[in-house]
């Protein structure tokens, strides 16, 4: 079985049993304690779990076995897919918590403690071309701060914010609604290469599962619940990007909306998203200053990083050592002190250019040690 969870096999019969989704999965565990037990159980057992009753008890013993898990486990293992069951450390912390997390997911890549902090940028198939370079131009800002970005691989703002966290040498993870033998769309064949090698490409269904129109609603709770945020840049008033949206808000994540033009459809969605609360987002500052309580998960998850050598040293979390800083972020913080210091200041004593710098006073502002005043102006933080 190599890469897979233990005794996935197991677990991929229940999964695929009729009558049994995510919520019910979770509740036969819950009830039975392992797989085995929910396997082992008879009908009038089963009938006793909270939203079973006895005709899905029925259908669940009929046809737990159905499911060809051996062939299934092969498949993935000729395609390099790993299949991870939510009792598997590996399975995404942020996902475990939604309400109704798959109970096993099928991985090509890899997925870290890093991908943690992860923002989601979706929005319209149909998108404009303003639409696409903000999705774009998100994506690498946040991704060369250290964000993984999160998104559904479809035409579009999907793979213009893919694209945009490749160009950043970032992580990226997609979600697709078919089972990870099939690529949807067909033409992002070298996205869905490029993807797996940098961060994964993930579904909740079945090896060679179709692009069915009703696997996409269920994929998108997905995307919303690995990330810490939404951000939804065009997109029609009943899309999928909303759906991601709204299922970020039933799980207690953020939502963010990129305005876009008052006569365009497209604009719709992120407008009515903002009408109703949605943080409008305008810059990657933006956003940085709406996820500024994920500083403490930041520490959190630079403190496993480091554990150690901060236990043998007793170094302040933030030493420097600990943030795997880039050159351009060591020769920008190094420019500052606890007096203000002017952006223009810092690209001239810097000689780099001052696009450059402005992504690392992003990256820096992220990882909790600078701070930004009014004006352009840059302080070291007492850390």
């Amino acid at each position: 079985m190599g890469n897979h969870s233990e005794n996935i096999g197991q677990w991929l019969q229940i999964a695929q049993a009729d009558g049994v989704g995510s919520v019910i999965f979770g509740r036969l565990l819950e009830h039975f304690g392992s797989v085995e037990a929910i396997l082992a159980a008879g009908a009038g057992s089963l009938a006793q779990v909270e939203g079973v009753g006895k005709i899905t008890a029925e259908k669940i013993v009929h046809s737990r076995n159905k499911f060809d898990a051996d062939k299934e486990i092969s498949l993935a293992d000729k395609s390099g897919v790993c299949i991870i069951s939510i009792s598997d450390s590996r399975y995404p912390a942020l996902l475990k918590k939604i309400y109704d997390p798959p109970p096993v997911i099928y991985v090509k890549g890899e997925i870290g403690p890093s991908d943690n902090l992860a923002v989601a940028i979706v929005g319209s198939r149909g998108c404009s071309h303003y639409g696409s370079e903000q999705a774009s131009r998100f994506a690498h800002l946040l991704a060369s701060a250290g964000f993984t970005i999160v998104s559904g691989m479809a035409r579009g703002i999907d793979s213009a914010a893919h694209s945009g966290a490749l160009s950043a040498n970032g992580r990226t993870i997609a979600v697709q609604g078919c089972g990870l033998s099939k690529i949807f769309p067909p033409e992002n064949k070298e996205l869905f290469a490029k993807i797996s090698q940098n961060g994964a490409c993930i579904s909740e269904l079945p090896m060679e599962y179709e692009p069915l129109a009703e696997n996409f609603p269920p994929r998108n709770r997905i995307i919303a619940g690995l990330s810490l945020a939404t951000i939804v840049i065009e997109a029609m008033p009943r899309s999928g990007a909303l759906i991601t949206a709204q299922a970020a808000l039933e799980n207690n994540r953020e939502v963010m909306a990129v305005p876009g033009r008052a006569d365009s459809p497209l604009s719709k969605g992120p407008h009515k998203l903002i009408k109703q609360g949605a943080k409008l987002v305008e810059s990657v500052e933006d956003v940085i200053e709406t996820l500024e309580f994920l500083q403490k998960d930041f520490a959190e998850h630079l403190s496993k990083a480091a554990k150690q050598s901060i236990e043998k040293a007793e170094m302040p979390l933030f030493d420097i050592s600990n943030l795997n800083l880039t050159d351009i972020e060591k020769k920008s913080f190094n420019c500052l002190n606890k007096e203000p210091v002017h952006i223009e200041q810092i690209i001239s004593q810097t000689e780099i250019p001052a696009g450059k710098v402005n992504a690392a006073l992003v990256s820096l502002r992220l990882k909790g040690i600078i701070k930004q005043l009014p004006g352009n102006y840059f302080v070291k933080k007492n850390i």
